[in-house]
């Protein structure tokens, strides 16, 4: 079964519906035993779990100390093709050996290797945990989960293939706030909801730029061929490494990429929905000089706002839902006082119901009603189990359980829609300045040059804009050659 036909159940489909008992389960119910517990003749799960890290630099150097926090965690391996940025993975797991290519570690330690984190930048994450699962190892991939529409696709359907346990790395999906949303959520005390609005802070890069002419010398601790890896040929330039690689479609994904999976959780856990069949957006900063278009879409603009319409999968109409990056961000509430926090510093999330207002930080964070004080008076029972070992540890617990013996939060049957969903909102952006070639008038002023700023119509089915054909070159990259 699919992922899109698994999930067009009825309003409870498997994987989100039914999040309260699975992810109580992951959070409660496995525990790693000693054998002289269970008494001769029961062998207890593996006692280790041998991670290899691919990208053991910058956010790879934070997870994998995570992994690390379990007892029954080895660090085995370690992977960067930046040796600038892996001291301190080094210094924590002095004896796993270091690699700069993935496929080579894969290669000769596939028997050693239980399981792998994928801490790279977004464009390699599909080929790296597609990679490891085709060896049946379990994969641990940060977010989002792959660069393109169709890798989450593939990513989802694999996962399954090769029967792995699988987790995105947005840690707000094992957090307490978007357990305790769906119980406000599910004792009615919002009603239906029917508009979200979601928003960032981020970009905290430089975006909207054009691609550097100037060739740089590639610096000896990096190969940057590796790092480029199945993004097309260019030379090396400073702008790109060590951040700002998230600021270029070729490499990133951009402020929606880096933070949705984040704060649009809640709306995706909790809600009835499943794909946007719609998506229209607008993007700031996109034009320089005499109205000469910037190096777009190979750079994400500084900031946009996107519009997503999900029909309820329930058949109950529709959720708009929108989102707002670059410092934009949706209207005070009337319930929400002038100085009330409106979100935190990295964002926030509005559900808007048929009853009231609830309001969430990043993460899921904090969530609380609408106006504040409702919070005092309201009380609701904790119906859904927390997951005390947090994120990291409840996949590693997982994968030492076995595959089909325990759940995770951000599953790929789970993280896989979502990112598809998310993505949709990107390539209405890198759509945004696509020329209809069969625009009668080709000039600025006509107003048709320019046709991918309108709605889109998304055939979530077979992945497809159906009244844009420009705009489907952008579900899926073609990779290079070699790659």
């Amino acid at each position: 079964m699919s992922a899109n036909e698994e999930k067009k159940e009825p309003s409870t489909s498997t994987t989100r519906r039914n999040f309260i008992k699975t992810l109580g389960f992951a959070g409660a119910a496995f525990t790693i035993v000693p054998r002289h517990v269970l008494g001769k003749g029961f062998v207890a799960p593996s006692d280790t779990l041998y991670i290899a890290g691919i990208g053991a630099g910058g956010k790879g150097t934070s997870d994998l100390a995570s992994f690390a926090k379990s007892p029954n965690v080895k660090i085995a391996y370690l992977c960067d093709v930046d040796e600038r940025s892996t001291k301190e993975s080094v210094k924590n797991f002095p004896d796993a050996p270091m690699y700069k290519d993935y496929r080579k570690m894969l290669e000769e330690n596939k028997n050693s290797i239980d399981a792998v984190s994928v801490s790279t930048p977004d464009h390699m994450h599909a080929v790296q945990a597609m990679a490891a699962m085709e060896l049946g190892k379990h994969v641990y991939v940060q977010k989002p989960l792959t660069h393109d529409i169709a890798e989450a696709r593939q990513l989802t359907e694999a996962a399954r293939k090769y029967k792995v346990v699988t987790q995105m790395g947005n840690q707000g999906a094992s957090g307490d706030g978007v357990r305790k949303m769906k119980e406000y959520y599910d004792a009615g005390l919002i009603g239906e909801v029917h508009t979200v609005q979601c928003w960032t802070n981020r970009a905290i890069w430089p975006m909207a730029l054009a691609t550097p002419t100037r060739k740089d010398n590639i610096p000896k601790e990096l190969d940057w061929d590796l790092w480029l890896g199945t993004a097309e040929k260019r030379d090396y330039n400073d702008a790109y490494l060590p951040f700002n690689w998230r600021g270029w479609s070729d490499f990133g994904t951009g402020a929606l990429g880096d933070m949705a999976c984040h704060i649009m959780d809640p709306v995706y856990r909790i809600l009835p929905i499943l794909y946007p069949d719609q998506v229209e957006c607008s993007a700031v900063d996109a034009f320089k000089a005499n109205f000469e278009t910037l190096d777009f879409p190979k750079s994400f603009p500084t900031a946009s706002k996107i519009h997503l319409n999900y029909p309820r999968t329930d058949g109950k109409g529709n959720i708009k839902v929108a989102w707002m990056d670059g410092g934009i961000m949706p209207e005070r509430p009337e319930e929400l006082g002038d100085d009330e926090a409106f979100g935190n510093w990295d964002g926030g999330v509005l559900f808007i119901g048929t009853k009231g207002k609830l309001l969430a930080d990043c993460y899921g964070a904090n969530p609380r009603l609408l106006p504040l004080s409702l919070n005092e008076q309201v009380s609701v029972k904790e119906t859904i189990a927390r997951v005390p070992e947090g994120h990291y540890l409840q996949w590693v617990n997982a994968c030492i359980a076995g595959y089909g013996n325990a759940e995770t939060s951000s599953s790929f049957d789970y993280a896989g829609p979502f990112t598809e969903s998310i993505l949709i909102g990107n390539l209405a952006l890198k759509a945004y300045f696509e020329v209809d070639p069969n625009a009668k008038n080709q000039g600025f002023w006509g107003g048709t040059k320019y046709h991918g700023r309108k709605r889109l119509h998304w055939d979530a089915k077979n992945m497809r804009v159906t009244n844009f054909d420009e705009a489907n070159q952008y579900v899926k990259r073609e990779y290079r050659t070699g790659w």
